[in-house]
């Protein structure tokens, strides 16, 4: 373990998705797809035996000093050039596609986006379980390097809570745990792993007992802890568990909202339980306030449903309201089989706004969901109540924890930052989509569904799905990069300009 922790970062990632490809290898070969078991084997083994020949030259040479900041460039770096890696066998096995489009689809999964590229009847069930697998250990990733890399550094949502400027480094955790990144990223690989593979597991086993196909329970079972909504029947509304099925995925959706649910190794209140959690509590909020909206509209816009079938189609539109908004407030992107219902009983066509708003909002923070955060709309919220007591008592003082006045100062003051910055990155990318030939509501929406890592938005968000193959090279490019921030945040990215990363 010493031996694998002196390994660069981007090498580990490298062997760890080369030892990936013998999944579909032997998945393709139990199926007597010969070519496709062909391909994800000689990819495995000739990037396995690459990166052996890298190791052993390494270590041979001085050991050099990795700062925080460097494994932040290596984490970066993975996500633009490991998906040209992944797309390899991809491209070779489905042969009727173009590089670029393999590469989209890679990054698309590994930054648990799961933007719909190829439609499900196009992939074998070989390139389906790829697909699914790429976008979970996109989502382990994320669960690792967010303790280990993000943390230190104040960044990825840590920066509302922390005592440092972000990209500089938290000293209290420096002070009280002086680690090193790689035994922060082996100390979580080894907490983290069991617990993210024993999930998966779990409900794919209980999703095969509702009586989903293993394939499609295996696939559901990684895009829902992975959020990354990548289905092998498009959508849940094609699996056979039914409403069982929608009712255990619903339960593991609850991981999205905050690291608590699952881990407390970045405690981001000084109060603990997952009660006590303001992203969890905010996000449950959302979901009941946003759910009750929308049933609520039936009888605010008296719509008309005849008498006898009332109590029925109030408990479906109930059940595809309240899964449909927590999908996409956890940026998961299933629908509800019963979403239709619910559209029908509140009287909305295609509620595209409400599904934009969610996915803008996101999950918790060091989760595998994306958007803003709970934990910076909860600082912005505390802000905006104080300022609004303060007019009405100027001179009051804010009763609260040292830490809570942090929040709704500082951390609101660096909430609002990002916010801006997420929003001018929103508008650049919506313009360079618009230049690209692309209309300007579907700009908007692909925009969206990129930099909040919410791939299903395209086909929910707007009335007629957008055809993401159709786009320009140029389009897919400009897509891809805004995943990749969208992942990554853009407080992370200008961190690499920190003068502290050339010095180290």
């Amino acid at each position: 373990m010493k031996r694998l922790a002196e390994i660069p970062l981007f090498l580990q990632l490298t062997l760890l998705a080369s030892l990936s490809m013998y999944a579909p290898a032997v998945h393709a070969l139990n199926w007597n797809n010969h070519h496709e078991a062909r391909v994800f084997f000689y990819a495995g083994t000739l990037g396995v035996f690459v990166c052996s020949l890298i190791v052993i030259t390494l270590s041979s040479g001085r050991a050099h000093r990795r700062s925080s900041l460097g494994s932040l460039a290596a984490v970066v770096a993975a996500y633009f050039a490991l998906p040209l890696m992944l797309a390899v066998p991809f491209y070779e096995a489905v042969q009727t596609t173009s590089f670029l489009n393999s590469y989209f689809e890679m990054v698309s999964a590994f930054t648990t986006t799961g933007a719909p590229l190829f439609e499900p009847g196009r992939l074998s069930g070989t390139m389906h379980l790829w697909r699914a697998q790429v976008g979970w250990l996109g989502g382990l990733f994320v669960w690792i390097t967010a303790a280990a890399v993000l943390a230190p550094l104040a960044l990825g949502g840590f920066e509302v809570t922390a005592s440092a400027e972000p990209g500089r480094g938290d000293s209290p955790m420096e002070r009280y745990a002086p680690t090193t990144d790689a035994t922060r990223l082996m100390r979580g690989l080894t907490g983290l792993a069991p617990l993210y593979i024993g999930l998966t597991a779990v409900l794919g086993i209980c999703l095969m007992i509702s009586g989903d196909e293993p394939l499609v329970a295996v696939i559901h079972a990684m895009a829902t802890l992975s959020t990354s909504g990548i289905s092998a029947t498009g959508g849940l509304e094609g699996s056979v568990s039914g409403i069982r099925g929608e009712f255990l995925i619903f339960l593991f959706m609850f991981f999205g909202l905050s690291r608590l649910t699952f881990s407390t190794d970045t405690i981001t209140t000084g109060r603990h339980g997952l009660h006590n959690d303001p992203e969890f509590r905010m996000g449950m909020l959302i979901v009941f306030g946003v759910t009750l909206l929308l049933f609520s509209r039936h009888w605010l816009a008296s719509f008309e449903v005849s008498q006898e079938e009332n109590l029925i189609a109030a408990l479906h539109a109930l059940w595809g309201s309240f899964f449909t908004v927590l999908s996409f407030l956890t940026t998961t992107g299933f629908q509800s089989a019963d979403w239709s219902a619910a559209r029908g009983w509140s009287g909305l066509g295609a509620p595209g706004l409400i599904l934009l708003g969610l996915s803008l909002i996101g999950g918790g923070v060091a989760t595998t969901a994306g958007g803003v955060k709970l934990l910076r709309v909860y600082a912005l919220y505390l802000n905006g109540l104080r300022e609004m007591e303060r007019l009405v008592h100027p001179s009051s003082v804010g009763r609260a924890s040292s830490q809570s006045r942090r929040i709704r100062s500082k951390g609101a003051y660096i909430a609002w930052i990002f916010f801006m910055l997420f929003a001018l990155s929103m508008a650049f990318v919506t313009l360079i989509l618009t230049s690209t030939g692309v209309g300007f509501e579907d700009a908007i929406v692909l925009a969206v569904a990129a930099l909040s890592t919410t791939g299903p938005l395209v086909q929910a968000a707007p009335e007629a799905p957008i055809l993401l193959a159709q786009l320009s090279a140029g389009a897919k490019l400009t897509l891809c990069a805004a995943m990749v921030v969208g992942r990554l945040e853009t407080l992370a990215i200008i961190a690499l300009f920190n003068p502290a990363l050339w010095r180290g």
